[in-house]
């Protein structure tokens, strides 16, 4: 059972909202979830994003592996540098 790291949508039509969130691989887009990690909201200028940091490193630290996405917006939120440092 491989655990991702992915945003699942919330909010209205052409109004996205985010949460960032561990899941496992074979669950649905909007479906179950482990936990929730934070959230973006990308309309907003600039771009809202929160994340649990401590949550993220443990998460990380087990083997959970982001997508794309979220690996960039970690990036930016300066979550991956701590995640490489204590490696």
């Amino acid at each position: 059972m491989a655990v991702k790291i992915r945003l699942a949508r919330h909010g209205a039509k052409k109004n996205p909202f985010y949460r960032i969130v561990a899941a496992t691989s074979e669950a649905p887009r909007d479906g179950r979830f482990l936990e929730v990690l934070g959230t973006y909201a990308p309309k907003e200028n600039p771009a809202a994003v929160t994340v649990k940091e401590d949550r993220v490193l443990d998460w990380l630290s087990r083997g959970a592996q982001p997508t794309e996405t979220v690996k960039s917006i970690l990036k930016k939120a300066g979550v991956l540098d701590k995640a490489r440092a204590s490696a």
